[in-house]
């Protein structure tokens, strides 16, 4: 009877990065800025469009101004410190409320996806109240809170709260069993077993969650800026309405695009360290 060909092993000493596939051709000619320039193509090819189609006579470009002119009201707005102010107001909003909703969803989904008591208990009235919209919290807010930053916080921690909860209960709950089997075998303790088996397990889907709950905490701060501010992107959108600026409204929304990217580039930079280790096909697509 022939033996059995053994499979020969790693060296241990072989680096992680060794054993995986290399990226797909495409992504090594493009390059990181090339991918980036690939990025904004295609709102800078609608840009050119528009901008030609209403210097031809093609289109008034009364209701929706043209990139020359929205680009003339942002240096405008930039110049004067108007935007700077504005931004910032914005920025710290949703920074405070994402804090405070970021850290209420991962605490309140640990502990619904660990305690079926507690999940029985508690979620059947948060999935309630994750479908209440927006806006229908704003007069509560402002009679309980008043109408300064309090009340604008706790609404973006709202939006915040709910998709982050979601996502670490839905994580937790959907640990492969038997790896859980695996780190009892090996008798580990309870503390060993979420470090070494469930928090890998459930730290992409909840970083996901994050990057949701923050996208959420920049459509909620719009809401929360018609609660009596004068300051802010939010209040620029109206102001823009009130006083039949499209100009300033698509500035705004620019604003917001740019802003909103950026911060979602920066949780992504921030936290990629954290999925080091996993070996994804995504780089080999």
């Amino acid at each position: 009877m022939p033996a059995e060909t053994a499979t020969p092993a790693l060296p241990s000493s072989l680096p992680r990065e060794a054993t995986r596939p290399s990226p797909h051709p495409a992504r090594r000619t493009l390059g990181r800025a090339g991918r980036l320039a690939l990025g904004i193509l295609l709102p800078l090819a609608l840009a050119l469009a528009w901008e030609l189609a209403v210097r031809n006579g093609y289109a008034q470009g009364r209701l929706l101004p043209p990139p020359s002119r929205i680009g003339a009201t942002l240096y405008g707005l930039a110049a004067s410190g108007e935007l700077w102010t504005h931004v910032a107001a914005t920025l710290l909003r949703v920074l405070l409320g994402f804090a405070f909703g970021a850290v209420a969803g991962i605490a309140v989904g640990a502990l619904t996806g660990t305690l079926p008591l507690a999940r029985d208990l508690l979620d059947p009235s948060l999935q309630a109240l994750r479908a209440v919209p927006s806006l229908a919290w704003v007069p509560l807010f402002i009679l309980w809170l008043g109408i300064l930053e309090t009340p604008k916080v706790a609404l973006i921690a709202v939006g915040v709260f709910f998709p982050v909860y979601v996502g670490v209960a839905g994580a937790i709950a959907s640990v492969d069993r038997k790896l859980v089997e695996v780190g009892r075998i090996f008798r580990l303790s309870r503390l060993a077993l979420a470090r070494r088996i469930l928090l890998p397990a459930v730290l992409p889907a909840t970083l996901i969650a994050l990057r949701t709950g923050l996208g959420l905490g920049f459509l909620f701060v719009v809401a929360a800026e018609l609660m009596g501010a004068s300051e802010g992107l939010g209040y620029l959108l109206v102001d823009g309405q009130q006083f039949s600026k499209p100009d300033q409204i698509l500035a705004a929304i620019i604003a917001f695009a740019v802003l909103g990217k950026l911060a979602d580039a920066i949780l992504v930079a921030l936290t990629r360290p954290l999925t080091r280790w996993q070996d994804t096909a995504r780089e080999t697509l």
